[in-house]
């Protein structure tokens, strides 16, 4: 991701090949218009990072298709919608709010959130923190909101746990869709933060047509045009996953009686 970061021309020279200090100027540059706030740069950049093989590649590693292999006791569907975050100072930019991800990708309940950060992720950085035992609610109303997704959960007063910690590279935060998390502030304005997040689910159950989907407006073809291998290319129609419909009522403002 940090060549495409430099091939844009965000990235300070003379870094090594895991600096992630930007240029904010050149980064303020963007027209507000045209970048993805809920990812951190510009949909041009965006669209260059799901063109990258290895992007949609590291979430097949064999030890996070082992481990939810023996979560769910079967084999693990892997969504091909994968989300890269690339957490940056421009000035549309705000931290992502606290929410559950069943609602915005809907299928499985027992769809999995797989985070992790590429390269270290202190909690100054903005890592991510989760509301303790949370996924025992359910679904919870939400609220409109800025921030990724564009919805927050609705909290009750009292007593609550949010749980954190500094990331080193390799490690991995996962959790049930229903767990309400959020993003801390990212405090180092010249740095950028880069993760992914991928969703895992059991083969047998149903899955929302829009998780098979780019998270972008770029078709598969366009993402596959330069790979070198075709393994990984449709993947999940090996699987003939069944479907689930949308419900856009989950999405829908109410109120949460507490």
């Amino acid at each position: 991701m940090l060549t495409v970061v430099e091939a844009h021309g965000w990235r300070v020279p003379g870094q090594d090949l895991h600096g992630g200090t930007l240029d904010l100027d050149a980064l303020n540059r963007i027209p507000d218009d045209e970048m993805r706030s809920d990812i951190g740069v510009s949909r041009a950049a965006y669209h260059d990072v799901q063109k990258l093989e290895s992007f949609h590649a590291l979430p097949h590693h064999p030890n996070l298709l082992a481990f939810y292999r023996g979560l769910f006791g079967q084999e693990a569907l892997v969504h091909p919608r994968h989300i890269a975050r690339m957490i940056t100072a421009h000035r549309v930019m705000v931290p992502t709010p606290q929410h559950q991800d069943f609602p915005l990708i809907q299928g499985s309940a027992n769809t999995w959130t797989c985070w992790f950060p590429l390269g270290d992720c202190p909690r100054s950085m903005g890592s991510l923190t989760v509301l303790r035992a949370s996924h025992k609610e359910g679904y919870i109303p939400i609220r409109r909101t800025r921030g990724a997704g564009n919805i927050a959960v609705q909290l009750c007063r009292g007593a609550k746990v949010w749980v954190e910690g500094d990331f080193e590279e390799g490690d991995v935060l996962t959790f049930p869709c229903f767990t309400v998390h959020r993003a801390l502030r990212q405090q180092h304005r010249e740095q950028i933060r880069l993760s992914m997040d991928v969703r895992y689910q059991p083969v047998s159950e149903a899955v929302e047509q829009k998780s098979l989907l780019p998270h972008c407006t770029l078709a598969w073809e366009e993402i596959y045009a330069n790979w070198e291998s075709d393994n990984l290319k449709y993947y999940w129609d090996a699987s003939a996953p069944k479907l689930s419909p949308w419900d856009a009522t989950l999405l829908q403002p109410a109120r949460r009686i507490c």
